[in-house]
């Protein structure tokens, strides 16, 4: 099981997925997302269609920048403050 804060464009997490299933070839994978935009849902089902994502929000699109919107900011500012 993985956990994921936030699941926008998809590249990290498709990324990421990858480099499990090469390493560790597990049977199934269930990731758990709080905020997800419908970009990178479909990124996922296009890349990693084994997978199961389960999202508890998912908002209405990313931006030109590849952030959610409405979104909550940034997750890493979040937890750990701007960057300095």
């Amino acid at each position: 099981m993985m956990h994921e804060t936030m699941l926008a464009t998809g590249g990290s997490l498709s990324l990421s997925t990858n480099l499990l299933k090469e390493r560790s070839r597990p049977r199934r994978i269930v990731v758990n997302v709080l905020l997800a935009a419908p970009e990178g849902i479909a990124r996922m089902e296009k890349d990693h269609p084994d997978v199961d994502i389960v999202v508890a929000c998912v908002d209405e699109r990313l931006d030109d920048d590849g952030y959610i919107v409405p979104g909550l900011g940034d997750a890493g500012d979040r937890y750990f403050g701007p960057a300095k």
